[in-house]
Protein backbone atom coordinates (compact mmCIF):
# COMPACT_ATOMS: atom_id res chain seq x y z
CA UNK A 1 0.00 0.00 0.00
CA UNK A 2 3.30 2.38 0.24
CA UNK A 3 3.27 2.66 -3.39
CA UNK A 4 0.48 4.07 -4.06
CA UNK A 5 0.10 6.25 -0.46
CA UNK A 6 0.04 9.54 -2.07
CA UNK A 7 -3.11 8.84 -4.13
CA UNK A 8 -5.31 7.74 -0.85
CA UNK A 9 -7.53 10.81 -0.22
CA UNK A 10 -7.81 10.34 3.53
CA UNK A 11 -10.14 13.55 3.75
CA UNK A 12 -12.76 11.32 1.83
CA UNK A 13 -12.13 8.01 3.30
CA UNK A 14 -12.43 8.88 7.06
CA UNK A 15 -13.76 12.84 7.47
CA UNK A 16 -17.40 11.09 6.12
CA UNK A 17 -17.15 8.05 8.75
CA UNK A 18 -16.20 10.59 12.14
CA UNK A 19 -18.83 12.60 10.76
CA UNK A 20 -21.65 9.65 10.93
CA UNK A 21 -20.59 7.72 14.05
CA UNK A 22 -20.75 11.77 15.81
CA UNK A 23 -24.37 11.51 14.52
CA UNK A 24 -25.33 7.97 15.51
CA UNK A 25 -23.46 8.88 19.31
CA UNK A 26 -26.11 12.04 19.39
CA UNK A 27 -28.94 9.80 18.26
CA UNK A 28 -28.15 7.27 20.84
CA UNK A 29 -27.22 9.40 23.79
CA UNK A 30 -29.62 12.28 23.27
CA UNK A 31 -32.44 10.39 21.53
CA UNK A 32 -35.58 13.28 22.24
CA UNK A 33 -33.85 15.97 21.28
CA UNK A 34 -32.17 14.06 18.34
CA UNK A 35 -36.15 13.03 17.06
CA UNK A 36 -37.24 16.62 17.72
CA UNK A 37 -34.32 17.81 15.65
CA UNK A 38 -34.76 14.96 12.63
CA UNK A 39 -38.87 15.52 12.93
CA UNK A 40 -38.35 19.46 12.46
CA UNK A 41 -35.97 18.88 9.44
CA UNK A 42 -38.28 16.01 8.38
CA UNK A 43 -41.12 18.57 7.87
CA UNK A 44 -39.16 21.12 6.05
CA UNK A 45 -37.52 18.86 3.30
CA UNK A 46 -40.38 16.10 2.89
CA UNK A 47 -43.88 18.23 3.94
CA UNK A 48 -42.81 21.91 2.35
CA UNK A 49 -40.05 20.98 -0.21
CA UNK A 50 -40.96 17.61 -1.22
CA UNK A 51 -42.77 18.99 -4.48
CA UNK A 52 -39.10 19.55 -5.44
CA UNK A 53 -38.38 16.12 -5.41
CA UNK A 54 -41.72 15.55 -7.85
CA UNK A 55 -40.70 17.47 -10.41
CA UNK A 56 -36.73 16.08 -10.39
CA UNK A 57 -38.57 12.33 -10.87
CA UNK A 58 -40.72 13.52 -13.82
CA UNK A 59 -37.20 15.67 -15.24
CA UNK A 60 -35.33 12.81 -14.48
CA UNK A 61 -37.49 10.52 -16.64
CA UNK A 62 -38.64 12.70 -19.41
CA UNK A 63 -34.70 13.70 -19.94
CA UNK A 64 -33.43 10.26 -19.96
CA UNK A 65 -36.07 9.38 -23.06
CA UNK A 66 -34.88 12.49 -24.82
CA UNK A 67 -31.82 11.40 -24.58
CA UNK A 68 -32.02 7.64 -26.18
CA UNK A 69 -34.00 9.28 -29.15
CA UNK A 70 -32.44 11.86 -29.83
CA UNK A 71 -29.11 11.32 -32.11
CA UNK A 72 -26.99 11.53 -29.17
CA UNK A 73 -28.37 7.76 -28.16
CA UNK A 74 -25.78 6.50 -31.37
CA UNK A 75 -23.18 7.62 -29.45
CA UNK A 76 -20.79 4.90 -29.05
CA UNK A 77 -19.37 4.15 -25.24
CA UNK A 78 -15.51 3.23 -26.09
CA UNK A 79 -13.71 1.74 -28.57
CA UNK A 80 -14.93 -2.31 -27.82
CA UNK A 81 -16.21 -4.23 -30.81
CA UNK A 82 -18.70 -5.37 -28.85
CA UNK A 83 -20.14 -4.97 -25.49
CA UNK A 84 -17.65 -5.91 -22.54
CA UNK A 85 -20.85 -8.60 -21.10
CA UNK A 86 -23.47 -10.34 -23.01
CA UNK A 87 -27.04 -9.00 -22.63
CA UNK A 88 -28.28 -11.55 -19.80
CA UNK A 89 -24.90 -10.78 -17.58
CA UNK A 90 -25.05 -7.07 -18.31
CA UNK A 91 -29.24 -7.29 -17.20
CA UNK A 92 -28.05 -9.62 -14.31
CA UNK A 93 -25.70 -7.16 -12.86
CA UNK A 94 -27.92 -4.31 -13.35
CA UNK A 95 -30.80 -5.57 -11.42
CA UNK A 96 -28.80 -7.31 -8.49
CA UNK A 97 -26.65 -4.04 -8.41
CA UNK A 98 -29.51 -2.14 -7.46
CA UNK A 99 -31.56 -1.97 -3.63
CA UNK A 100 -32.49 -5.93 -4.83
CA UNK A 101 -32.63 -7.13 -1.46
CA UNK A 102 -35.25 -3.95 -0.41
CA UNK A 103 -37.23 -4.55 -3.94
CA UNK A 104 -37.98 -8.33 -3.03
CA UNK A 105 -38.93 -7.48 0.82
CA UNK A 106 -41.52 -4.52 -0.31
CA UNK A 107 -42.43 -6.86 -3.29
CA UNK A 108 -43.73 -8.88 -0.32
CA UNK A 109 -45.40 -5.94 2.15
CA UNK A 110 -45.64 -2.50 0.30
CA UNK A 111 -49.43 -3.76 -1.32
CA UNK A 112 -50.64 -4.05 2.31
CA UNK A 113 -50.05 -0.36 3.48
CA UNK A 114 -51.64 0.90 0.20
CA UNK A 115 -54.66 -1.56 0.25
CA UNK A 116 -55.57 0.37 3.63
CA UNK A 117 -54.73 4.10 2.47
CA UNK A 118 -57.09 6.09 0.47
CA UNK A 119 -54.75 7.60 -2.10
CA UNK A 120 -57.81 9.04 -3.99
CA UNK A 121 -59.28 10.87 -1.08
CA UNK A 122 -62.45 9.57 -1.73
CA UNK A 123 -64.79 9.22 1.45
CA UNK A 124 -65.06 5.18 0.70
CA UNK A 125 -63.31 2.85 -1.79
CA UNK A 126 -64.96 0.13 -3.25
CA UNK A 127 -63.26 -3.59 -2.50
CA UNK A 128 -62.18 -3.71 -6.25
CA UNK A 129 -60.69 0.06 -6.02
CA UNK A 130 -58.49 -1.39 -2.97
CA UNK A 131 -57.09 -4.19 -5.17
CA UNK A 132 -56.42 -1.90 -8.31
CA UNK A 133 -54.64 0.65 -5.41
CA UNK A 134 -52.69 -2.48 -3.85
CA UNK A 135 -51.21 -4.17 -7.05
CA UNK A 136 -50.79 -1.01 -9.30
CA UNK A 137 -49.39 1.90 -6.50
CA UNK A 138 -46.09 -0.29 -5.68
CA UNK A 139 -45.40 -0.84 -9.74
CA UNK A 140 -45.23 3.36 -9.95
CA UNK A 141 -43.26 3.57 -6.72
CA UNK A 142 -40.09 0.82 -8.42
CA UNK A 143 -41.17 1.67 -11.84
CA UNK A 144 -39.47 4.29 -14.82
CA UNK A 145 -38.86 7.28 -12.37
CA UNK A 146 -37.13 5.64 -9.66
CA UNK A 147 -35.01 3.75 -12.27
CA UNK A 148 -34.51 6.94 -13.90
CA UNK A 149 -32.57 8.29 -10.72
CA UNK A 150 -30.03 5.38 -12.21
CA UNK A 151 -29.89 5.14 -15.50
CA UNK A 152 -30.06 8.96 -16.61
CA UNK A 153 -26.48 9.51 -14.18
CA UNK A 154 -25.49 6.08 -15.25
CA UNK A 155 -25.77 7.53 -19.05
CA UNK A 156 -23.60 10.29 -18.17
CA UNK A 157 -20.97 8.37 -16.04
CA UNK A 158 -20.53 6.39 -19.20
CA UNK A 159 -20.15 8.86 -21.03
CA UNK A 160 -17.16 11.01 -19.16
CA UNK A 161 -15.33 7.53 -19.22
CA UNK A 162 -15.15 6.03 -22.33
CA UNK A 163 -16.11 9.07 -24.75
CA UNK A 164 -14.46 11.95 -22.53
CA UNK A 165 -11.93 9.79 -21.31
CA UNK A 166 -12.23 11.05 -17.40
CA UNK A 167 -11.19 8.22 -15.28
CA UNK A 168 -12.00 9.12 -11.81
CA UNK A 169 -15.20 7.29 -10.60
CA UNK A 170 -16.44 10.20 -7.93
CA UNK A 171 -19.48 12.78 -8.05
CA UNK A 172 -17.45 15.93 -8.40
CA UNK A 173 -15.00 14.78 -11.42
CA UNK A 174 -18.46 14.21 -12.79
CA UNK A 175 -19.66 18.10 -11.72
CA UNK A 176 -16.37 19.48 -14.09
CA UNK A 177 -18.66 20.61 -17.53
CA UNK A 178 -20.46 22.62 -14.40
CA UNK A 179 -17.70 24.05 -11.87
CA UNK A 180 -14.61 23.78 -13.70
CA UNK A 181 -11.48 24.11 -11.66
CA UNK A 182 -13.41 24.41 -8.71
CA UNK A 183 -13.69 20.76 -9.19
CA UNK A 184 -10.16 20.36 -7.88
CA UNK A 185 -10.63 22.47 -4.55
CA UNK A 186 -12.70 22.70 -1.59
CA UNK A 187 -15.62 22.43 -2.99
CA UNK A 188 -15.08 18.85 -4.94
CA UNK A 189 -14.20 17.22 -1.87
CA UNK A 190 -17.26 18.63 -0.21
CA UNK A 191 -19.28 17.24 -2.83
CA UNK A 192 -17.89 14.02 -2.84
CA UNK A 193 -17.81 13.62 1.31
CA UNK A 194 -21.46 14.54 1.37
CA UNK A 195 -22.30 12.11 -1.26
CA UNK A 196 -20.53 9.53 1.05
CA UNK A 197 -22.33 10.47 3.97
CA UNK A 198 -25.42 9.92 2.47
CA UNK A 199 -24.38 6.47 0.89
CA UNK A 200 -23.35 5.07 4.54
CA UNK A 201 -26.10 6.42 5.79
CA UNK A 202 -28.44 4.91 3.51
CA UNK A 203 -26.50 1.35 2.92
CA UNK A 204 -26.82 1.08 6.84
CA UNK A 205 -30.31 1.32 6.91
CA UNK A 206 -31.12 -0.51 3.76
CA UNK A 207 -29.70 -3.60 6.22
CA UNK A 208 -32.30 -2.79 8.56
CA UNK A 209 -34.42 -3.15 6.11
CA UNK A 210 -34.75 -6.72 5.31
CA UNK A 211 -32.60 -8.16 7.46
CA UNK A 212 -35.53 -8.92 9.83
CA UNK A 213 -37.34 -10.68 7.22
CA UNK A 214 -34.36 -13.39 7.00
CA UNK A 215 -33.89 -14.15 10.62
CA UNK A 216 -37.47 -14.47 10.81
CA UNK A 217 -37.46 -16.88 7.61
CA UNK A 218 -34.58 -19.28 9.39
CA UNK A 219 -36.32 -18.85 12.86
CA UNK A 220 -39.48 -20.40 11.16
CA UNK A 221 -37.16 -23.22 9.35
CA UNK A 222 -34.84 -24.10 12.42
CA UNK A 223 -36.43 -22.88 15.45
CA UNK A 224 -33.53 -20.90 16.29
CA UNK A 225 -34.32 -17.89 18.67
CA UNK A 226 -34.56 -14.28 17.40
CA UNK A 227 -32.53 -11.53 18.65
CA UNK A 228 -29.74 -9.42 18.09
CA UNK A 229 -26.97 -12.51 17.89
CA UNK A 230 -29.25 -13.78 14.77
CA UNK A 231 -29.62 -10.66 12.98
CA UNK A 232 -25.65 -10.08 13.63
CA UNK A 233 -24.84 -13.52 12.75
CA UNK A 234 -26.80 -13.17 9.34
CA UNK A 235 -24.67 -9.88 8.76
CA UNK A 236 -21.39 -11.30 9.04
CA UNK A 237 -22.76 -13.89 6.86
CA UNK A 238 -23.87 -11.36 4.29
CA UNK A 239 -20.14 -9.40 4.69
CA UNK A 240 -18.29 -12.79 4.19
CA UNK A 241 -20.04 -13.67 0.90
CA UNK A 242 -19.79 -10.33 -0.91
CA UNK A 243 -16.22 -9.17 0.52
CA UNK A 244 -14.97 -12.67 -0.78
CA UNK A 245 -16.79 -11.71 -4.26
CA UNK A 246 -15.11 -7.87 -3.86
CA UNK A 247 -11.79 -9.73 -3.56
CA UNK A 248 -12.09 -12.14 -6.81
CA UNK A 249 -12.84 -8.85 -8.90
CA UNK A 250 -15.55 -8.64 -11.88
CA UNK A 251 -15.81 -11.94 -12.64
CA UNK A 252 -16.55 -13.04 -9.61
CA UNK A 253 -19.13 -9.70 -9.15
CA UNK A 254 -20.74 -11.56 -12.44
CA UNK A 255 -20.64 -14.98 -11.55
CA UNK A 256 -22.52 -13.96 -8.67
CA UNK A 257 -25.44 -11.92 -10.50
CA UNK A 258 -26.20 -14.80 -12.31
CA UNK A 259 -26.54 -17.19 -9.54
CA UNK A 260 -28.86 -14.28 -8.06
CA UNK A 261 -31.02 -14.01 -10.83
CA UNK A 262 -31.60 -17.53 -11.50
CA UNK A 263 -31.92 -18.10 -7.65
CA UNK A 264 -34.59 -14.99 -7.83
CA UNK A 265 -36.34 -16.81 -10.81
CA UNK A 266 -36.90 -19.86 -9.32
CA UNK A 267 -38.28 -18.58 -6.23
CA UNK A 268 -40.61 -16.54 -8.73
CA UNK A 269 -41.86 -19.67 -10.42
CA UNK A 270 -42.29 -21.85 -7.09
CA UNK A 271 -45.08 -18.73 -5.85
CA UNK A 272 -46.48 -18.39 -9.16
CA UNK A 273 -46.95 -21.76 -10.26
CA UNK A 274 -48.21 -22.85 -6.83
CA UNK A 275 -50.06 -19.93 -5.97
CA UNK A 276 -53.15 -18.55 -7.68
CA UNK A 277 -51.53 -17.99 -11.00
CA UNK A 278 -54.97 -16.43 -12.53
CA UNK A 279 -55.03 -13.88 -10.10
CA UNK A 280 -51.26 -12.95 -9.92
CA UNK A 281 -51.99 -12.55 -13.91
CA UNK A 282 -55.18 -10.64 -13.94
CA UNK A 283 -54.18 -8.49 -11.14
CA UNK A 284 -50.75 -7.60 -12.38
CA UNK A 285 -52.30 -6.51 -15.87
CA UNK A 286 -54.36 -4.78 -14.57
CA UNK A 287 -51.94 -2.82 -12.10
CA UNK A 288 -49.77 -2.35 -14.83
CA UNK A 289 -52.72 -0.69 -17.29
CA UNK A 290 -53.53 1.52 -14.27
CA UNK A 291 -50.19 3.03 -13.92
CA UNK A 292 -50.25 3.52 -18.13
CA UNK A 293 -53.36 5.19 -18.03
CA UNK A 294 -52.87 7.56 -14.78
CA UNK A 295 -48.84 7.87 -15.45
CA UNK A 296 -48.47 11.54 -15.51
CA UNK A 297 -51.15 12.24 -13.07
CA UNK A 298 -49.63 10.00 -10.31
CA UNK A 299 -45.86 11.62 -11.16
CA UNK A 300 -47.31 15.44 -10.38
CA UNK A 301 -49.35 14.54 -7.65
CA UNK A 302 -48.69 16.47 -4.58
CA UNK A 303 -51.76 16.37 -2.67
CA UNK A 304 -51.62 20.09 -2.03
CA UNK A 305 -55.00 19.61 0.46
CA UNK A 306 -53.44 16.79 2.52
CA UNK A 307 -56.49 15.24 1.84
CA UNK A 308 -55.06 11.54 2.12
CA UNK A 309 -53.66 11.84 5.09
CA UNK A 310 -53.11 13.05 9.00
CA UNK A 311 -53.92 16.90 7.41
CA UNK A 312 -50.03 17.79 7.95
CA UNK A 313 -48.85 14.75 5.44
CA UNK A 314 -50.50 12.97 2.57
CA UNK A 315 -50.22 9.80 1.21
CA UNK A 316 -47.69 11.73 -1.88
CA UNK A 317 -45.22 12.85 1.08
CA UNK A 318 -45.51 9.50 3.22
CA UNK A 319 -44.65 7.06 0.22
CA UNK A 320 -43.82 8.75 -3.35
CA UNK A 321 -41.31 11.68 -1.73
CA UNK A 322 -40.22 8.86 0.71
CA UNK A 323 -39.48 6.57 -2.37
CA UNK A 324 -37.87 9.39 -4.47
CA UNK A 325 -35.69 10.75 -2.14
CA UNK A 326 -34.62 7.17 -0.90
CA UNK A 327 -33.31 6.32 -4.55
CA UNK A 328 -31.56 9.61 -5.06
CA UNK A 329 -29.46 8.91 -1.44
CA UNK A 330 -28.45 5.96 -3.27
CA UNK A 331 -27.79 7.19 -7.03
CA UNK A 332 -24.29 7.83 -5.39
CA UNK A 333 -22.56 4.49 -6.13
CA UNK A 334 -25.13 2.63 -8.27
CA UNK A 335 -24.88 4.44 -11.73
CA UNK A 336 -20.98 4.14 -11.57
CA UNK A 337 -21.21 0.57 -11.46
CA UNK A 338 -24.14 1.05 -14.03
CA UNK A 339 -21.73 2.90 -16.09
CA UNK A 340 -18.18 0.38 -15.73
CA UNK A 341 -20.37 -2.15 -17.25
CA UNK A 342 -21.87 -0.65 -20.13
CA UNK A 343 -18.40 -0.37 -22.27
CA UNK A 344 -19.18 -1.27 -25.69
CA UNK A 345 -22.58 -0.42 -26.41
CA UNK A 346 -24.32 2.65 -28.02
CA UNK A 347 -25.84 5.47 -25.35
CA UNK A 348 -29.57 4.15 -26.60
CA UNK A 349 -28.70 1.04 -26.12
CA UNK A 350 -27.48 1.71 -22.53
CA UNK A 351 -30.25 3.63 -21.33
CA UNK A 352 -33.00 1.49 -22.98
CA UNK A 353 -31.56 -1.46 -22.12
CA UNK A 354 -31.15 -0.37 -18.44
CA UNK A 355 -34.78 0.41 -18.04
CA UNK A 356 -35.56 -3.05 -19.81
CA UNK A 357 -33.91 -5.07 -17.30
CA UNK A 358 -34.40 -2.72 -14.25
CA UNK A 359 -38.13 -2.86 -14.81
CA UNK A 360 -38.46 -6.00 -15.60
CA UNK A 361 -37.16 -7.37 -13.08
CA UNK A 362 -38.74 -5.07 -10.53
CA UNK A 363 -42.26 -5.63 -11.66
CA UNK A 364 -41.52 -9.50 -12.37
CA UNK A 365 -40.81 -9.39 -8.15
CA UNK A 366 -44.07 -7.07 -7.52
CA UNK A 367 -46.23 -8.77 -9.42
CA UNK A 368 -46.29 -12.64 -8.67
CA UNK A 369 -44.97 -11.69 -4.91
CA UNK A 370 -47.38 -8.70 -3.90
CA UNK A 371 -50.12 -9.90 -5.56
CA UNK A 372 -49.70 -13.72 -3.71
CA UNK A 373 -49.91 -11.96 -0.48
CA UNK A 374 -53.00 -9.62 -2.00
CA UNK A 375 -54.64 -13.18 -2.91
CA UNK A 376 -54.26 -14.59 0.77
CA UNK A 377 -55.96 -11.13 1.84
CA UNK A 378 -59.09 -10.32 -0.24
CA UNK A 379 -59.89 -14.55 -0.06
CA UNK A 380 -59.20 -14.48 3.83
CA UNK A 381 -56.55 -16.67 4.12
CA UNK A 382 -54.35 -14.12 6.10
CA UNK A 383 -55.54 -11.43 7.20
CA UNK A 384 -52.95 -9.13 6.50
CA UNK A 385 -54.15 -5.56 6.77
CA UNK A 386 -55.20 -6.68 10.64
CA UNK A 387 -51.91 -8.30 11.81
CA UNK A 388 -50.09 -5.28 10.58
CA UNK A 389 -52.97 -2.66 11.99
CA UNK A 390 -52.67 -4.27 15.59
CA UNK A 391 -48.58 -3.82 15.46
CA UNK A 392 -47.65 -7.56 14.00
CA UNK A 393 -44.34 -6.89 12.50
CA UNK A 394 -44.37 -7.49 8.93
CA UNK A 395 -41.33 -9.83 8.58
CA UNK A 396 -43.70 -12.05 10.97
CA UNK A 397 -47.00 -11.24 8.49
CA UNK A 398 -44.69 -12.24 5.39
CA UNK A 399 -43.54 -15.30 6.85
CA UNK A 400 -47.54 -16.08 7.70
CA UNK A 401 -48.75 -15.57 4.37
CA UNK A 402 -46.15 -17.44 2.43
CA UNK A 403 -46.12 -20.60 4.45
CA UNK A 404 -49.77 -20.91 3.10
CA UNK A 405 -47.55 -22.38 -0.42
CA UNK A 406 -46.84 -26.31 -0.73
CA UNK A 407 -43.43 -27.02 0.81
CA UNK A 408 -42.95 -23.59 2.74
CA UNK A 409 -39.91 -24.34 4.87
CA UNK A 410 -38.26 -24.61 1.39
CA UNK A 411 -39.46 -21.69 -0.24
CA UNK A 412 -38.50 -19.40 3.03
CA UNK A 413 -35.27 -21.31 2.78
CA UNK A 414 -35.12 -20.15 -0.86
CA UNK A 415 -36.02 -16.70 0.11
CA UNK A 416 -33.66 -16.23 2.60
CA UNK A 417 -30.67 -17.51 0.21
CA UNK A 418 -32.11 -15.03 -2.96
CA UNK A 419 -32.00 -12.19 0.14
CA UNK A 420 -28.37 -12.85 1.03
CA UNK A 421 -27.60 -12.94 -2.54
CA UNK A 422 -29.23 -9.98 -3.23
CA UNK A 423 -27.37 -8.09 -0.89
CA UNK A 424 -24.53 -9.49 -1.33
CA UNK A 425 -24.46 -8.62 -5.51
CA UNK A 426 -25.75 -5.24 -4.32
CA UNK A 427 -22.95 -4.62 -1.44
CA UNK A 428 -20.08 -6.29 -4.44
CA UNK A 429 -21.13 -3.22 -6.97
CA UNK A 430 -21.15 -0.48 -4.30
CA UNK A 431 -17.85 -1.21 -2.59
CA UNK A 432 -16.13 -1.02 -5.92
CA UNK A 433 -17.54 2.12 -6.43
CA UNK A 434 -17.34 3.87 -3.19
CA UNK A 435 -13.55 2.63 -2.75
CA UNK A 436 -13.22 5.02 -6.15
CA UNK A 437 -14.03 8.06 -4.54
CA UNK A 438 -11.17 7.70 -2.15
CA UNK A 439 -8.36 8.02 -4.56
CA UNK A 440 -7.07 11.14 -6.20
CA UNK A 441 -6.11 9.04 -9.32
CA UNK A 442 -6.98 6.41 -11.47
CA UNK A 443 -9.06 3.50 -9.42
CA UNK A 444 -7.29 0.15 -10.48
CA UNK A 445 -9.53 -3.06 -9.49
CA UNK A 446 -6.51 -5.29 -10.10
CA UNK A 447 -3.84 -3.35 -7.59
CA UNK A 448 -3.11 -4.45 -3.97
CA UNK A 449 -3.68 -1.03 -2.63
CA UNK A 450 -6.86 -0.21 -4.42
CA UNK A 451 -8.15 -3.81 -3.42
CA UNK A 452 -7.30 -3.21 0.33
CA UNK A 453 -9.49 -0.21 -0.11
CA UNK A 454 -12.62 -2.39 -1.35
CA UNK A 455 -12.07 -4.74 2.18
CA UNK A 456 -11.96 -1.72 3.78
CA UNK A 457 -14.86 -0.67 2.36
CA UNK A 458 -16.92 -3.87 2.74
CA UNK A 459 -15.74 -3.84 6.36
CA UNK A 460 -17.43 -0.46 7.20
CA UNK A 461 -20.88 -1.73 5.38
CA UNK A 462 -21.00 -4.33 7.76
CA UNK A 463 -19.73 -2.60 11.13
CA UNK A 464 -21.97 0.32 10.99
CA UNK A 465 -25.18 -2.11 11.02
CA UNK A 466 -23.34 -3.95 13.57
CA UNK A 467 -22.48 -1.05 16.05
CA UNK A 468 -26.28 0.17 15.14
CA UNK A 469 -28.43 -2.78 15.64
CA UNK A 470 -28.50 -2.30 19.36
CA UNK A 471 -30.68 0.37 18.94
CA UNK A 472 -33.86 0.08 17.16
CA UNK A 473 -34.79 3.95 17.18
CA UNK A 474 -31.74 4.67 15.73
CA UNK A 475 -31.95 2.67 12.55
CA UNK A 476 -35.47 4.21 12.28
CA UNK A 477 -33.86 7.86 12.74
CA UNK A 478 -30.61 7.12 10.56
CA UNK A 479 -33.21 6.85 7.80
CA UNK A 480 -34.82 9.88 8.29
CA UNK A 481 -31.60 11.09 8.21
CA UNK A 482 -30.39 9.08 4.73
CA UNK A 483 -33.86 10.70 2.86
CA UNK A 484 -32.97 14.21 4.19
CA UNK A 485 -29.54 13.69 2.98
CA UNK A 486 -31.06 13.49 -0.05
CA UNK A 487 -31.81 16.72 -0.89
CA UNK A 488 -28.15 18.31 -0.91
CA UNK A 489 -27.53 15.07 -3.11
CA UNK A 490 -30.38 15.99 -5.62
CA UNK A 491 -28.82 19.27 -6.00
CA UNK A 492 -25.57 17.31 -6.92
CA UNK A 493 -27.25 15.40 -9.75
CA UNK A 494 -28.89 18.04 -11.40
CA UNK A 495 -24.95 19.84 -11.93
CA UNK A 496 -24.52 16.29 -13.51
CA UNK A 497 -27.25 16.12 -15.47
CA UNK A 498 -26.55 19.85 -16.64
CA UNK A 499 -22.80 18.76 -17.12
CA UNK A 500 -23.84 16.12 -19.52
CA UNK A 501 -26.08 18.01 -21.44
CA UNK A 502 -23.83 20.41 -21.75
CA UNK A 503 -21.16 18.30 -23.03
CA UNK A 504 -23.73 16.36 -25.30
CA UNK A 505 -24.75 19.76 -27.12
CA UNK A 506 -20.71 20.20 -27.89
CA UNK A 507 -21.11 16.35 -29.13
CA UNK A 508 -19.68 16.29 -32.72
CA UNK A 509 -22.36 14.91 -35.65
CA UNK A 510 -21.42 11.77 -36.30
Amino acid sequence: METKKTEIDFTKLFFPLVIVAAIAALIYFFPARAQAVIALLNDVFVNRLGFCYILIGVFMVGCSVWVAASRYGRIKLGNAEKPVYSSFKWGAMIFTSTMAADILYWSLIEWVYYYQANPAGAPSLSEAQHQLIASSYPLFHWGPIPWAFYILPAAAYAYMFFVKGRNRSSLSEACRPILRSKTDGPLGSLIDIVAIIGFIGGTATTFATATPLISEAINTIFGLALGKSLTIIILLIIGLVFTGAVLFGMKAIAHLAVFNVAAFALLLSWVFILGPSRFIIESGVSGVGNVLQNFIGMATWTDPLRLTGDGVTGFPQQWTIFYWAYWIAWFVATPFFIAKISEGRRLRQMISGAFFYGISGTFLSFIVFGNFGLYQQVTGRVDTVGLLAAGTAPAKIIVQFLGQLPLAPLVLLLLAVVMIAFYASTFDAITLVIAGFCKRGVFETKSRADTRLRVFWAAVLIILPLSLIWSESTLVMLQTVSIIAAFPVAIIMLIIVAGFLRELRGHPKE
